[in-house]
């Protein structure tokens, strides 16, 4: 009974006493906090994604590798760009619209770890039905490029992973 009114029971007070740390006591504040604690607590409860299950344990350090060698190379390439100024006429920035092949829920949220932690990429959108994510890269090249990087590189593994 208790696990259905307060799913999250140390989420909920840990956020009734943030709302009173930063705001003044009274008893309408703690009513409100309590309040807002619930609804965050029924909602956090509702997004938990499925247990991940892993197929392919050995792909995993290989993916991290990859993903730690395009950090690398991106920080490289934004500084360049930075360097360079937003003016010059080797800097293309711009929106790019991708087809992810990835239905699992947690391999979908890894790649969005992986790209918003990439400098010059920001997931923007994703589509789940028709698996549309729009990407924003800093440095556009092409849109081919940027399908196959993510497809090649990032979604074949991801796939070996979770699904």
């Amino acid at each position: 009974m208790i696990g259905r009114v307060i799913p999250h029971p140390v989420l909920s007070a840990a956020l009734v006493l943030m709302w009173l740390c930063l705001t003044a006591f009274s008893l309408g504040h703690l009513l409100l906090g309590t309040l807002i604690s619930l609804v965050a607590g029924w909602a956090v409860n509702y997004l938990h994604p499925p247990r991940p299950r892993f197929r392919r344990w050995s792909a995993i350090p290989q993916l991290a590798g990859i993903v730690l060698i395009d950090i690398i190379r991106s920080n490289i390439a934004v500084a360049r760009i930075l360097t360079l100024g937003p003016d010059h006429p080797s800097y293309h920035s711009g929106f790019i619209e991708l087809h992810l092949r990835l239905r699992d829920p947690n391999a979908i949220a890894v790649l969005a770890i992986i790209l918003n932690g990439t400098p010059g990429t920001a997931w923007l959108e994703y589509e789940h039905q028709d698996g549309r994510l729009l990407l924003h890269v800093l440095d556009l090249r092409s849109d081919a490029d940027w399908q196959s990087l993510i497809r090649d590189r990032y979604e074949t593994l991801l796939m070996e992973i979770f699904e």
